[in-house]
């Protein structure tokens, strides 16, 4: 495989400081032509665009603070946002979304923060990066009004009941998948229903450090996922729709470079 696309890699987390360039090294080595490196608060934002600045086509980054890291966000928060998102290196506005399950920051904050982006994202031409988790009704509801002033958005790790699926794609959404498909604990249901994302929505990524695929043989020790384990993302969607993993690594490339308007592999 060749020319993967990783959409979703946090380069800049704490985990990766004293070997990120032998993982970058890694991941080119496995396959991967392009990684986003994901924004998840201000500090973060600018932590991302620090890695990823000037290493075009290979490194980009997203601005935007994810729900766990809501509460406290305000209007010196968002323009700082709007200033970070001018940067060269920025595809994406993102990570921002709702989080029930964790519930880090109250609801009402991660609520105020995630309209003050879409207002955001409402005034530039850069697509969003969604994360949603067991919140799906007050996603859709907030979603739903602002859908037509706003660019292309995908929701990131996508790991919901096939309705949601539904919901999202009916609203001309983009569909991220991580290694969460290959557990077998509790990944199994994303197996029965991910061919029913059209070829053109569908979108691989890592979340590195986090979501190791559980397929990989031998297990590393470390437990640390990584950009370079992104084949196994592409392996198990291909086992689930029946499809050939060159087909799906193409065709997931393709699509990451069209939404996010990178350049040609």
């Amino acid at each position: 495989m060749k020319g993967l696309v990783d959409i979703g890699a946090n380069l800049s987390h704490e985990s990766f400081t004293h070997d990120r360039e032998d993982v970058i090294s890694r991941a080119i080595a496995a396959g991967v032509g392009a990684m986003i490196i994901t924004g998840t608060s201000v500090e973060g934002s600018r932590a991302a665009i620090a890695v990823a600045r000037g290493r075009a086509p290979l490194l980009h980054a997203t601005v935007g603070v994810h729900p766990h890291d809501s509460e406290g966000f305000d209007d010196a928060a968002l323009a700082t946002l709007e200033s970070l998102a001018l940067d060269e290196s920025v595809v994406s506005l993102g990570e921002c979304g709702l989080d029930y399950y964790r519930d880090y920051s109250p609801r009402e904050a991660q609520r105020h923060a995630f309209e003050a982006q879409l207002d955001l994202a409402a005034r530039t031409p850069l697509p969003l990066f969604l994360h949603e988790r067991d919140a799906t009704d007050d996603m859709l509801a907030m979603l739903r009004p602002v859908r037509d002033r706003l660019a292309d958005a995908v929701i990131h790790c996508f790991t919901g009941t096939r309705e949601a699926l539904h919901a999202y794609l009916d609203l001309g959404l983009y569909i991220g998948i991580t290694g969460w498909i290959c557990d077998e604990r509790r990944g199994l249901h994303l197996r029965e229903f991910v061919g029913d994302i059209p070829r053109d929505r569908l979108m691989i990524e890592t979340d590195a450090p986090y979501l190791l695929p559980r397929t990989i043989r031998p297990m590393p020790k470390h437990r640390r996922n990584e950009p370079c384990y992104l084949p196994y993302v592409v392996t198990a969607i291909a086992e689930s729709t029946g499809r050939a993993p060159e087909d799906v690594a193409h065709e997931t490339a393709e699509t990451a470079r069209r939404f996010f308007r990178l350049p040609p592999a």
